[in-house]
This record gives C-alpha cells, sequence and structure tokens, in this order.
C-alpha cells in the first residue's frame, strides 16, 4: 500500500485543504496521514468563524513524533498545501530533506497555496516568497494556479502560452538548485525538472485551461468556465493529480483524470453553497478528459 505525508489546512465544513484533497487520495487506496497547520469550523469567506492557527513548533513535534515511532520513513510521498507563514515553510521544507534520507526515492508534491484572482495573496507575502525560495527547489511536482504561476515565475500569465513561459522559468529554476540539493542524486549531479501543472490559465472567453508540462512534452485540458465556483477546486485537482501520480499512471493520464474530477465535484455539488467530494465515486463514477500532448521544442506559433 502506498503512504502520503499531508500537511495543509483542515476545515471542518467547506471543503478545502486536507478534506478537498484527501478523499480520491484514500478512495484509490492511498494511506493517508494529515497533519494540520490550521484548524477552522468553516472557511473564512463565512460570516463567522472559530479555530487556530497551529504554531510550526507544534507542527514540527507532532512530524517529531511520526519520526521517533518510526513511521517517517515509511511514506512514498510527501504534499504540501496551505501553510500560512514562513515558520510552517521552514519546517516543511526541513522535513522533506529528512525524510529523503530515510527513503531516497521519496515524492514530494507542492502546492503552493498563497493567492488567488482577483484578490491576490491571502497569507503573508513573507510565506510565499519562502515558498518559492524553499520548497520550490525540492518539489517533483507543482500544482499552481494561474495567480501564483505568474508571481512565483515572475510573468504575467494571461494565456496558455504564457502558461508555457512561467512554467519554463519555474522548471529552469527548480533543476538548478535541486542539481546538488537531493541527497540521491547530489554525487550525480543530476538536473531535475519537476512536473508542474498551471491552472485556471485564460483560454479564451467561456474556458479555463490547465497546462501541464513534463519531461519535453506538455499537456494541455480546458474546461467550460462556471459561475459561482465553490472554494476548493484546486486541492481536489492537486488530490486527483496526486492520486494516479502515486500510483504510477503517466502525468498525461493523471491530468485527464484530475480535469474530469473537479468537474464530476462541480456536478455533484450542483445547487450546494460549498464543495461534496464524498459524494464521487472517485473509481468508477466518471472517465478522464482527453488530454492534447505537444513537444516543448515546438516554436511559439505552432504551440497550442
Amino acid at each position: 500500500m502506498s503512504r502520503i505525508l499531508m500537511i495543509s489546512s483542515y476545515v471542518a465544513r467547506d471543503p478545502v485543504g486536507l478534506t478537498a484533497t484527501m478523499p480520491p487520495l484514500q478512495r484509490a487506496g492511498i494511506e493517508v496521514v494529515g497533519l494540520p497547520t490550521v484548524v477552522l469550523s468553516n472557511h473564512p469567506i463565512r460570516p463567522h468563524i472559530a479555530g487556530m492557527t497551529l504554531d510550526p513548533a507544534l507542527l514540527d513535534n507532532m512530524i517529531g513524533a511520526l519520526e521517533k515511532n518510526g513511521w517517517l520513513g515509511n511514506f512514498d510521498a510527501v504534499f504540501s498545501g496551505y501553510l500560512p507563514s514562513a515558520g510552517h515553510v521552514e519546517i516543511v521544507a526541513a522535513t522533506v530533506k529528512r525524510m529523503r534520507g530515510l527513503n531516497a526515492a521519496l515524492t514530494y508534491i507542492c502546492d503552493p497555496i498563497f493567492g488567488d484572482d482577483p484578490k491576490g495573496h491571502y497569507i503573508d507575502e513573507q510565506a510565499a516568497s519562502a515558498t518559492r525560495d524553499l520548497l520550490l527547489p525540492l518539489a517533483d511536482v507543482l500544482t499552481p494556479n494561474r495567480f501564483e504561476l505568474s508571481w512565483l515565475s515572475g510573468f504575467d500569465v494571461r494565456s496558455r502560452a504564457d502558461a508555457l513561459e512561467a512554467i519554463g522559468r519555474l522548471r529552469a529554476f527548480s533543476s538548478e538548485v535541486n542539481t546538488g540539493s537531493r541527497e540521491d542524486n547530489a554525487t550525480e549531479k543530476k538536473l531535475i525538472r519537476p512536473i508542474v501543472a498551471g491552472t485556471s490559465i485564460p483560454d479564451g472567453p467561456s474556458q479555463l485551461a490547465t497546462v501541464l508540462v513534463a519531461g519535453e512534452e506538455a499537456f494541455v485540458g480546458s474546461v467550460a468556465k462556471w459561475n459561482d465556483v465553490p472554494h476548493g477546486t484546486g486541492d481536489i485537482f492537486a488530490g486527483c493529480l496526486t492520486a494516479k501520480i502515486m500510483l504510477g499512471q503517466s502525468p498525461k493520464q493523471a491530468l485527464g483524470y484530475a480535469i474530469a474530477g473537479v468537474r464530476r465535484t462541480l456536478e455533484v455539488s450542483r445547487g450546494s453553497d460549498h464543495l461534496l467530494p464524498h459524494l464521487v465515486d472517485w473509481e468508477n463514477g466518471f472517465s478522464a478528459d482527453e488530454i492534447h500532448a505537444f513537444p516543448l521544442r515546438k516554436s511559439a506559433r505552432n504551440q497550442p
């Protein structure tokens, strides 16, 4: 059985963070250990909310307990999502390095949750900077939305072509720093280019695209825009993509499943003010989307 350590927010109602990301993984037969960075009664958009942010030291202690019990080396992957402060980011970076020391084949998935359109940053910008500086170089998979992709790359993303340029900048940055930072590759000096999936990319007046780059290929899938979409679709996408990558599917297959999984979640949640991922049949309830592939070496005019 595959196992993953997930570090993100826990929101009891209004599935976002762990409560949105975990269901597709669990239904795929993957054992999930979820550690919260915040614990909230509901999403902050509601008029009333209660909860707390866990101190980074407490998060570190919980991870330390897993290690002392002999479990930290048993994970196949680690996932990070909502990290509200630079201190939380530092704990995650140190944890990924510790876990790679125990398992050189560990996969690290980073969902850099720090902002969205149209409001921009919703956490301290220092945490976003720490994510860029400390987590991007360690990541095997990145799943930023349009705003996060633009901010991390320093390139304004307004189209598929823009997304490719921004993703290329992220992959070059990550591989350059990664060359000597991962213990399993330090002596080989091998370049590591992460899989990057940019979501919510403008694709004409009525469509949104997801652009994923892996190896020397790019993959694109598009969906129709929905009105009044509840929060959490990015978390659903990240959970679906992570599940299929952990099960050994290709990035193209994983992308098709993730896009279809988000659409199915929206369909079963129609009429609700929050997502209802527990109503989705994650194994048999939908078919993966058709995904278009093209080599990165194509000229810009030949790109989709």
